[in-house]
């Protein structure tokens, strides 16, 4: 866990406080980790970190496997607030990988049928189709068997969020 060196003050009226400390002791965390814990949960953090992974150079299977793990996990109630935001690093992957995150999003939200967040509108779909597969016998299969959200982003592979090869 990475040392906090920032404060931040926020304003609120004395109920407001004392609502929070009540919540914060309900919880079994002072206020400060109880607010944080509210304002930056756990499954964003999550989502925030295996972007970076995948940013920082680790082999990306196993990284995108993560991904999947964490986004077929999520419920209905959680995944809307857990990839609200684009992770800082997402300008750092490759267009591919980039398309890879933001479909397998689309996926998950479609899945859970919530919206997808905003920010993956801002990254533009592969000029040039990618398959997973160079073998050209398993061409077609791809084609056809590719979920929606990933044909949009002009990505064709055999499965989804959820599926485990």
């Amino acid at each position: 866990m990475q040392a906090k060196s920032q404060q931040l003050q926020i304003r609120v009226t004395p109920q407001e406080k004392a609502t929070l400390k009540r919540l914060a002791r309900g919880a079994g965390q002072d206020v400060s980790g109880y607010v944080l814990s509210r304002a930056l949960p756990d499954a964003r953090k999550r989502f925030g970190e295996i972007v970076h992974a995948l940013s920082a150079g680790e082999d990306h299977r196993f990284v995108l496997a993560e991904l999947n793990d964490l986004l077929a996990d999520l419920t209905r109630a959680q995944l809307p607030d857990a990839v609200a935001v684009a992770p800082l690093q997402i300008e750092d992957l490759s267009p591919l990988l980039q398309n890879y995150v933001v479909a397998m999003v689309d996926q998950a939200c479609h899945m859970r049928d919530v919206p997808a967040p905003g920010w993956g509108q801002d990254v533009p779909p592969l000029e040039a189709p990618y398959l997973a597969t160079p073998l050209r016998s398993l061409r077609l299969h791809l084609l056809r068997a590719a979920p929606v959200p990933f044909k949009r982003r002009n990505i064709f592979v055999d499965s989804g969020v959820g599926a485990r090869v």
